[in-house]
């Protein structure tokens, strides 16, 4: 009796060997075989905050993602990341296995969306921008000014030009203020670490006034090259005493008056951004200036012109004379 019953014993351990040996083949195999997503169709899932490991399995599952969720929770329990799951919206390729699946939802490689911030937008622009973003989460219940950079804790700060242009990568959650915040910390990092390495002798007594310079050099011109050509005759006029009179702050100063073209009377306009009007800087920026305008408005090019007049193409002719200058506007701007 005693030999059948080892025997028995004997048996039983090697069946539970094998059927444990089976179980665990069958799981590694599982766990290395695509998720249910046929190619080449992708599909974004979310995991909201909150959830385990077991409420993701059980919904893959229903999703029809997932055959086999015992298999995907005991290898998450296993490996310790049971509760590790990073909450967000993932994208889920074909061919992703269960096991790549669960180390991406670990990871928290979550979908990237973006948006572009361009270089010469003024404050209205971007904030269009924003508001009809489809993947930003609107909280600002008015868009204006004062209401934007309340929220954003600097209720002193003019929001034109504040702002740094870039594209930026966002995951889904992210709120309006969390966006504007982002690009506007970036604005004062780029701008203070040009001004530390400004030029000396600059009309600049803040950085904040080379960011108003740079946002008028931004505006003026779309040939690289010229910017610091442009503001070496702007630098100039302001250490002589000279009025700026730059269109784009005329332009600005008409606000929705500007219908693409600017007449005699407006240079006439009584406002403090119009430079033709008023010497020196105008009160803020213009426009949101790049770091190409940053750079130049603190490196402006060494020389003696004192103006400049759009070729029509894009680019300037430079002068150094007012009687150059008219020769110029004659030949580029009148044709004669």
């Amino acid at each position: 009796m005693k030999r059948i019953l080892l025997l028995l014993f004997i048996l039983s351990f090697i069946a539970g060997g094998l059927a444990a040996g089976w179980f665990w083949r069958d799981m590694q195999a599982q766990l290395d075989a695509p998720i249910n997503i046929t190619a080449p169709i992708s599909l974004t899932y979310t995991i909201k905050p909150g959830m385990n490991l077991k409420q993701v399995a059980q919904d893959l599952t229903q999703r029809g993602i997932l055959n086999h969720p015992y298999y995907f929770m005991l290898e998450g329990r296993l490996q310790g990341n049971e509760s590790r799951l990073k909450a967000g919206e993932y994208l889920l390729k074909p061919g992703v296995t269960q096991r790549q699946l669960l180390e991406l939802f670990v990871a928290g490689k979550v979908v990237q969306h973006s948006l572009t911030l361009i270089e010469g937008w003024s404050f209205r622009q971007l904030m269009d921008e924003v508001v009809s973003n489809g993947t930003l989460v609107q909280t600002l219940s008015n868009i204006d000014s004062k209401t934007v950079m309340a929220a954003l804790s600097v209720p002193e700060i003019h929001p034109e030009g504040r702002f740094f242009p870039d594209t930026y990568h966002f995951p889904i959650g992210m709120t309006d203020i969390e966006f504007l915040h982002r690009a506007y910390v970036r604005m004062e990092r780029v701008l203070e670490d040009e001004w530390q390495q400004r030029q000396e002798g600059l009309p600049y007594k803040t950085s904040d006034e080379a960011l108003i310079m740079a946002s008028i050099i931004e505006k003026e011109t779309a040939v690289a090259k010229e910017r610091a050509a442009i503001a070496g005759v702007f630098v100039r006029r302001l250490q002589k005493g000279m009025k700026l009179q730059t269109d784009p702050t005329v332009i600005y100063a008409m606000g929705d008056d500007y219908h693409g073209n600017i007449r005699r009377q407006d240079l006439k306009i009584d406002s403090p951004y119009n430079t033709y009007f008023y010497t020196g800087l105008p009160p803020t920026p213009i426009a949101l200036p790049g770091v190409e305008a940053i750079h130049a408005a603190l490196h402006p090019e060494a020389g003696e012109t004192l103006y400049f007049v759009a070729k029509g193409d894009g680019s300037h002719y430079f002068s150094k004379t007012l009687k150059e200058h008219n020769r110029a506007v004659a030949r580029y701007q009148l044709g004669q």
